[in-house]
């Protein structure tokens, strides 16, 4: 079973796709500190993706500190759950529920100023 997916009908670039897909089973932690991946031949016939993209995967996630590569041996998982998330990913999906609250709560007829000031009271 792959460690990961790929959706050809997604638009999003393959190596992005390959990329999420592994920071997601590493901070879901179906890939745990330890973990030997895949070898770069292995993953691209299994995702039947071109073998150079799955190694420019690999050398971002090892340049960001997720993976490891040990000449010779293979490639292992490096990150916790907790480093394997994307940068500024909580920026990301914090911005996208405030904008969701705002949203829901303009059309509810509340002020910005009343959820700021609900949400002061509720802590």
């Amino acid at each position: 079973m792959a460690v990961v997916t790929i959706d050809a009908s997604d638009k999003t670039p393959i190596y992005a796709q390959l990329e999420r897909g592994l920071r997601a089973a590493m901070a879901t932690a179906r890939l745990k500190p330890g973990d030997q991946l895949p070898t770069v031949r292995q993953l691209a016939v299994e995702l039947r993706v071109n073998a150079n993209t799955v190694a420019r995967v690999y050398a971002d996630l090892e340049r960001a500190g997720a993976i490891e590569t040990r000449r010779g041996v293979g490639s292992f998982v490096t990150a916790t759950a907790d480093e394997a998330r994307p940068p500024k990913e909580h920026e990301r999906r914090l911005r996208a529920f405030v904008t969701r609250v705002l949203s829901e709560a303009g059309a509810n007829g509340f002020s910005v100023e009343e959820v700021v000031k609900g949400l002061k009271e509720e802590t």
